[in-house]
């Protein structure tokens, strides 16, 4: 049985064997363990998954609650996937934050899944990773 819920004390450990398990880990720094605390520690909203106690999946989002919210990692073990947990684990994160926008950038594997499921797509997305690299 799957059960869902806001988790405050989620495990390096648990956190990084979702990542590796639905293939968000080859974009996360998995074998970083001091970055993944520091993900775990400033997420201000993780709602798992769970099947018989066991993580197989997670939204951790950085939010405001009233303006915006950043879904930063949504991780569905493979083994679970297309069986809609992505999509509950969504609904339950914007259902915490309802005033406020959500916000995520894609896994290059998941582009067409979020509009199947009524997000809507924006183009004006800007990322720097290096700071020498402003100009």
């Amino acid at each position: 049985m799957i059960t869902y819920q806001i988790e405050t004390e989620l495990s390096v450990k648990e956190f990084t064997e979702v990542l590796i398990n639905s293939t968000l880990g080859e974009r996360r720094p998995v074998s970083e363990p001091n970055r993944i605390t520091k993900m775990l520690e400033h997420a201000n909203l993780i709602i798992t998954a769970r099947d018989n106690g066991r993580l197989i999946g997670v939204s951790r989002s950085i939010t405001d609650l009233v303006y915006c919210t950043y879904l930063s990692d949504l991780a569905i073990d493979v083994a679970y996937q297309k069986q809609g947990i992505g999509k509950q684990l969504i609904r339950l994160t914007k259902k915490e934050t309802p005033l406020a926008k959500l916000i995520l950038l894609s896994a290059p594997n998941a582009v067409n899944y979020y509009p199947k499921i009524g997000m809507t797509q924006w183009e004006q997305c800007y990322v720097l990773d290096d700071i020498e690299d402003l100009k």
